[in-house]
């Protein structure tokens, strides 16, 4: 295949098990930033040439300077004669903000989506916030075919199967609901959803599903990201008070702001468990075969 895989250092693991995965060869992008904050980039050239079709690995935790990269990246590979570039973004920041919740608020979803799609020729990510939009061709304009959605929920099914072969899956609210589902089904596990009305970004309230009986039960919540930890800690919180045996955490992507899992193991939480999307100490599930498939899945003029 005449493609390489694009990385910058401080993602050099996850990209040589992605390398494992596909075969591609990884190459490691040189950063450089001077004083006053402003970041250079340099593609690797030393061994040859880049080829015409690129992938580039980014994960975009903590986005707002990585975005500043990709834009540096990815129009210098255009200026070196790539032709396919396509991102690869396990986690995938500013999908939240999908409206414009009172006025003069910027649809950050639609903005960086198309950010994203004037850089890319195809963006592959898992598990995307996705609301009120329901396909990631919706928030990255691109044809549906070289936007891909991947999720990790049947792999995290995998996991809780391994260690809480009898749970019940719970959603911490509304929005988790396509995961939970997804979960359970992999296994045939009990699932049901949690209400949540939310007063601010650290304030929430969390409603156990009515007429389920969780007393005695081992009860492991699933959702797509952990950030502040408020509503699974809420959700975690009235699980005990029900009854629970056991709560324990399986996310897609392991944000953990600030003392986030601190607030989780406070509320009763006792394993958590993550994909590798985001590097943290919960990581159990890996990506890279997932991702190394919707590579695979994508248009054969982009990686043939």
């Amino acid at each position: 295949m005449d493609a390489c895989l694009l990385h910058f250092d401080d993602e050099a693991a996850s990209a040589a098990r992605l390398a494992a995965a596909t075969g591609l060869e990884a190459r490691c992008i040189e950063r450089h930033r001077f004083p006053d904050g402003e970041i250079k980039v340099r593609l690797p050239l030393e061994r040859a040439p880049l080829p015409q079709q690129v992938v580039l690995l980014r994960s975009l935790a903590q986005p707002n300077e990585k975005l500043v990269e990709l834009l540096l990246a990815a129009q210098t590979a255009r200026s070196l004669g790539v032709r396919a570039l396509t991102l690869v973004a396990p986690y995938l920041a500013y999908m939240r903000q999908d409206i414009a919740f009172t006025p003069g608020e910027a649809v950050s979803q639609r903005i960086v989506g198309g950010f994203l799609a004037g850089l890319f020729d195809a963006v592959l990510t898992v598990d995307p916030h996705l609301h009120r939009v329901h396909t990631l061709a919706e928030a990255i304009p691109l044809p549906e075919e070289r936007a891909l959605a991947l999720s990790a929920a049947p792999l995290l099914a995998d996991c809780v199967v391994a260690h809480r072969p009898h749970a019940w899956l719970v959603g911490p609210d509304a929005e988790s609901e396509q995961w939970v589902a997804q979960a359970a089904a992999r296994h045939g596990l009990r699932w049901a959803v949690c209400g949540k009305r939310r007063h601010g970004d650290r304030r929430v309230e969390v409603t156990l599903p009515e007429g389920v009986n969780f007393a005695g039960a081992a009860v492991v919540l699933i959702d797509d990201v952990a950030s502040t930890g408020h509503t699974l800690a809420e959700a975690a919180r009235g699980l005990h008070a029900a009854g629970a045996a056991s709560v324990d955490v399986a996310v897609t992507h392991a944000l953990f702001a600030g003392d986030a899992l601190a607030l989780l193991r406070a509320a009763g939480v006792g394993r958590v468990w993550s994909s590798d999307s985001v590097p943290h100490e919960t990581n159990a599930v890996p990506l890279a075969p997932l991702l190394a498939q919707g590579l695979a899945a994508l248009p054969r003029a982009l990686l043939s």
